[in-house]
C-alpha cells in the first residue's frame, strides 16, 4: 500500500549507529524503509538481510514531529574495508518516495561520507551503484570502472572516490 504523500521538513536529524545500537523499532522502520524502496518500488526480489548489516554502522535521517515522534525518510550503511570491498564502502543508499526532489539524497552522501571519515579516516571508497545513478554519485566525487554488471537484476557498476 503507497504511503499518502508528507510534506518534508527542511530540518533532517541525522544519527549514525552501529547495528546493536538501534532499537528494535528503528530496525524495524530502517528494514521497512529498505524494503519499500528496493523490493516493491523496484519490483527487485532479493534477499536484503544478507548477513552484512551487524558489521556496520547505519546512517539514519529522520524528521521529527510535533510530539517528538521520528519518521525515517533515509538511510545508508557504512561498511567498514573488508566486509564487502576492499576498501571501506557505503551501500543500502535509500531516501522515501515521498521525500524525494528536494536534495535529500545528496545530504544523505554528503552526511554518510562525513560520518566515515569520523570513523574510519581519509580513505578511498567503493560502492557497487546503480547504473543509472552514476551522474549522482559522480558529484560526490565517485568515479566509474566502466565494466557494469547485473546484480538483482538491475544494472550496476562499481565505483571509488579516490
Amino acid at each position: 500500500m503507497p504511503s499518502a504523500p508528507v510534506t518534508i521538513p527542511a530540518v533532517v536529524q541525522w544519527r549514525c549507529l552501529p547495528f546493536a545500537e538501534l532499537s528494535g523499532e528503528a530496525l524495524y522502520e530502517l528494514l521497512r524503509l529498505r524494503s519499500r524502496v528496493f523490493v516493491v518500488e523496484q519490483q527487485c526480489i532479493f534477499l536484503d538481510m544478507d548477513g552484512m548489516d551487524a558489521a556496520c554502522l547505519h546512517v539514519l535521517g529522520e524528521t521529527v514531529g510535533d510530539a517528538g515522534e521520528r519518521k525515517l525518510v533515509a538511510s545508508t550503511r557504512l561498511v567498514p574495508a573488508g566486509v564487502a570491498f576492499g576498501e571501506a564502502s557505503i551501500g543500502r543508499v535509500v531516501t522515501a518516495p515521498e521525500a524525494r526532489s528536494g536534495g535529500l539524497g545528496h545530504a544523505l552522501m554528503a552526511e554518510s561520507l562525513q560520518q566515515l571519515t569520523i570513523l574510519w579516516g581519509q580513505q578511498p571508497v567503493r560502492i557497487g551503484a546503480q547504473a543509472h545513478l552514476e551522474n549522482f554519485y559522480n558529484r560526490h566525487g565517485f568515479v566509474s570502472d566502466n565494466k557494469p554488471y547485473i546484480e538483482d537484476g538491475i544494472a550496476h557498476i562499481e565505483m571509488i572516490r579516490p
